[in-house]
């Protein structure tokens, strides 16, 4: 019971805080409770990840801070909350005044830092914004034995949001690529199809000899090979069956039946037609 009252107070410390801050328009004029007598407490606030090139906020990317914090106190502190807020220039005053721009998450600790030691938490964020470059001010809300509830200005300081480098292997990308390129080749298969094609008709080519006269026998009957007579055309050789496939009503009978010649012997003489002496 008495940690979820810690809790509820610490909840509203951070909404009053954040509510005053943003009523006067500007981060700088929060008074700063870490340089209060009252507490002997100091937190300091790093970014492993992001401080080689400056302190970047990625979006869809979690930004991971490191809050250290020294107890001074001759008695444990607790950690209850860490949030915070993005600032950016109000409009309506030209960039006179700053405003809040995004709350970050709040998350919730319970740590207990024993007398005059040290202990650091991890706190991540998001973030989903356009590139800019804003002030970034995170707030601890700590605990002392005697439950007086403190917030502790953790960092302050100006950060840029910048958008994620894009990947070749990134598989998003990669359909999106595959997509496009799906696209662009129907296009032009439909293109060629409708126009290309219209402007140069092909011609049929008449098939040889031996095609035609498959086509003509219906291609379904198969044929002795002995029975095959190769024919010489115009357009090449074309070899006919032995089977009939013409009509033959309208032939006259003397070119159906033809004589056959006679052979002749070759040593054999012809006998004289005179008259006997």
């Amino acid at each position: 019971m008495g940690f979820l009252r810690l809790s509820t107070l610490a909840l509203l410390s951070l909404r009053v805080l954040s509510t005053y801050a943003q009523d006067d328009a500007s981060p700088e004029d929060v008074v700063n409770p870490s340089k209060s007598p009252n507490l002997a407490v100091k937190v300091s606030t790093s970014f492993p990840s992001s401080e080689i090139f400056g302190i970047k906020l990625v979006n869809g990317h979690p930004t991971q801070a490191l809050l250290s914090f020294t107890n001074d106190e001759a008695s444990p502190i607790n950690v209850a909350f860490v949030g915070g807020s993005l600032w950016g220039p109000d409009p309506k005053t030209n960039g006179a005044t700053s405003r809040i721009v995004r709350n970050v998450t709040s998350t919730r600790y319970n740590v207990e830092i024993p007398a005059g030691e040290k202990e650091s938490v991890s706190y991540s964020f998001a973030t989903e914004l356009h590139p800019q470059e804003l002030r970034l001010q995170l707030t601890a809300v700590v605990a002392s034995e005697a439950g007086t509830m403190y917030t502790l200005n953790a960092f302050n300081e100006t950060v840029s949001v910048v958008e994620p480098d894009a990947s070749l292997f990134d598989l998003q990308l990669i359909f999106l690529y595959l997509f496009l390129l799906a696209i662009f080749l129907g296009t032009l298969y439909f293109v060629y199809n409708t126009w290309i094609t219209t402007l140069f008709p092909q011609k049929a080519r008449a098939g040889k000899g031996g095609e035609r006269a498959k086509r003509s026998s219906g291609g379904s009957k198969k044929v002795d090979p002995a029975d095959q007579v190769a024919v010489v055309g115009a357009d090449g050789p074309a070899v006919t069956s032995g089977a009939k496939a013409y009509d033959e009503s309208w032939i006259p009978a003397e070119h159906l039946n033809r004589p056959e010649a006679r052979r002749v012997k070759s040593g054999a003489r012809p006998k004289s037609r005179g008259k006997p002496e």
